[in-house]
């Protein structure tokens, strides 16, 4: 019997603040993939967007990281990373998950894609990015016998929202659902099955990407979240501990900082 396939996860996003309900999408991620037998999750990645993304009411990332930092203190395979957080500008989720596939690559050896190899592969290894973030675009190497395969770990929102016009770029979405792999967290009663059916792209590459159930129901968001501590609210069990006395400590999520 061939050896369970190496993965690592990888979410993207705000994390404004991060929630029990963020660190709850990698447990249940590693329960589903490592219970096919076909997988090991090897570690999983946190990446704080930048503060130049623009949203309203997004607090410095460098907050940000340091709150995830300290929900994940009591983790052992969990971890976050601010290489996205601390580039010039905003990045999109492919250029992320391709950076972080190359440090992946140099920490546990060959990152795996899905495809076979061709013409794409080679142009990537001639091409030259003074900012090395578009290297391994359109990457496409056989899985082999020990390749480490990094995926995308999100919601069953980011996913409905490769829909959105003008959100995400297509061939984007492309690489990430062929070259990466998605694990996709939904709640009873959503459809993502239906999005992909609906979806020619990722219809395509359904194979890769993975579906997981949360049967607990669990409305933590951090938007909610953020209006509970403009109004005074209680947040305790709904966020780590530390990551609430480093709100308080911070004075973060005040009344005058946002209205939604």
């Amino acid at each position: 019997m061939a050896a369970p396939g190496r993965v690592v996860l990888l979410a993207c996003g705000c994390f404004n603040p991060i929630t029990n309900m963020h660190l709850r999408l990698f447990e249940l991620a590693r329960d589903n993939l490592e219970r096919t037998g076909l997988y090991k999750v090897i570690e999983g990645i946190i990446s704080p967007a930048h503060d130049k993304y623009g949203k309203k009411g997004l607090v410095p990332s460098t907050d940000r990281v340091a709150m995830a930092q300290l929900a994940l203190a009591t983790s052992d395979w969990v971890r976050v990373d601010r290489w996205e957080s601390e580039q010039a500008g905003w990045l999109e989720t492919v250029k992320v998950a391709r950076h972080l596939k190359r440090q992946v690559r140099n920490k546990y050896g060959n990152v795996a894609d899905s495809e076979t190899d061709g013409p794409s592969k080679k142009r990537r290894k001639t091409r030259h990015n003074a900012n090395n973030i578009d290297e391994d675009a359109g990457s496409s190497t056989q899985v082999a016998s020990g390749d480490v395969q990094l995926k995308l770990l999100c919601g069953a929102d980011l996913l409905e929202s490769f829909a959105v016009p003008n959100l995400w770029k297509s061939e984007d979405i492309k690489e990430l659902a062929s070259d990466f792999g998605l694990v996709v967290i939904s709640r009873a009663g959503s459809n993502p099955e239906k999005f992909i059916y609906e979806s020619d792209v990722l219809s395509k590459y359904k194979s890769n990407i993975h579906l997981v159930t949360e049967w607990i129901q669990n409305e933590i968001s951090a938007t909610k979240i953020r209006r509970s501590l403009r109004r005074n609210e209680s947040v305790r069990y709904l966020v780590p501990d530390p990551v609430i006395n480093y709100i308080n400590e911070h004075q973060l999520y005040q009344p005058d900082t946002e209205t939604s």
